[in-house]
């Protein structure tokens, strides 16, 4: 699956599908005088804008690698996924401030069956989106595709909380009057936590990634298929441009080995590696000794 062609489907079509959305729930909202409607029409909108994103990072990120990037463009991915998540960030502020003015207040709503109807379509919606995105992201590995996911996943999260809110309302309203805005807080809540996950994610890449365990078993076992000795394999880092990515690690060979050896060792791993797994690697080499 192409990743530029991929990031440009999801993304025109998350757009199409939350303009959609937004204008049927905000709609509710105004009727209905409702803050959590509001607050979740407008996290729906959000999803179209952070979908814009990703749309604009797919293609910067196509761009081959120049004199002045020679690891390509592929973080721009990264980028836009910092980007949508203080984005979530903004709005789930917004919210929770509103959920807590309206709680003071003690103003209430009244809830009518198309709050219900347009608020279950919206969790349908949404969830298929979700995991429409979170399929090309593990297809072709796009990181700003998979945030878009979470932010459609985080909205129909928050859908379903409205959902029940409402059903309760409707059943006993005079003792649920505070119901809005609690349902508005929590819905920032999760944003905020929908921010964490996806700032977290790109920024450890953006920093250099400590590889998995399987990663390093796997590299191990292919290098003693072509040099017997256990080398020691240590302070393994991963450098992750999206599009290219680089390992560098220490390696460890006995202490009479030649310069001219140990060059020729390291040089046949980079080769194997880069054949197996598809990154370029950078091996330094110390004495065995040193242990």
């Amino acid at each position: 699956m192409d990743k530029t062609k991929a990031g440009y489907i999801e993304g025109t079509v998350s757009i199409i599908v939350n303009t959609i959305l937004f204008a049927a729930k905000f709609w509710v909202g105004i009727v209905t005088s409702s803050i959590a409607l509001m607050a979740d029409a407008w996290h729906t909108l959000s999803d179209s804008l952070s979908s814009v994103v990703v749309v604009i990072a797919a293609k910067l990120a196509s761009k081959n690698a120049d004199k002045e990037h020679p690891f390509g463009h592929g973080r721009w991915e990264l980028i836009a996924s910092i980007f949508i998540g203080v984005f979530l960030a903004i709005i789930a502020y917004g919210f929770l401030e509103q959920s807590v003015s309206q709680f003071i207040s003690r103003e209430q709503v009244e809830y009518g069956t198309l709050a219900i109807v347009i608020t279950a379509v919206s969790i349908v919606v949404k969830e298929l989106l979700a995991q429409y995105a979170f399929y090309i992201a593990r297809k072709t590995k796009n990181s700003s595709v998979k945030a878009d996911g979470w932010h459609h996943r985080s909205d129909a999260l928050s859908s379903v909380i409205v959902l029940v809110g409402i059903i309760f309302a409707r059943q006993n309203f005079a003792n649920f009057w505070w119901i809005d805005s609690a349902l508005g807080a929590v819905i920032a809540l999760m944003l905020f936590y929908a921010t964490i996950v996806i700032m977290k994610e790109a920024i450890t890449k953006i920093l250099g990634e400590e590889p998995d365990e399987e990663l390093v078993n796997q590299i191990t076992q292919e290098i003693k298929s072509i040099y017997d000795d256990d080398l020691k394999l240590h302070h393994i880092h991963i450098h992750n441009y999206i599009n290219h990515k680089e390992i560098t690690f220490h390696i460890r060979l006995k202490g009479y080995v030649t310069i001219s050896t140990a060059h020729k060792i390291a040089d046949e791993i980079e080769k194997r590696i880069l054949e197996k797994f598809g990154m370029a690697a950078t091996i330094h080499v110390e004495p065995l000794e040193l242990l």
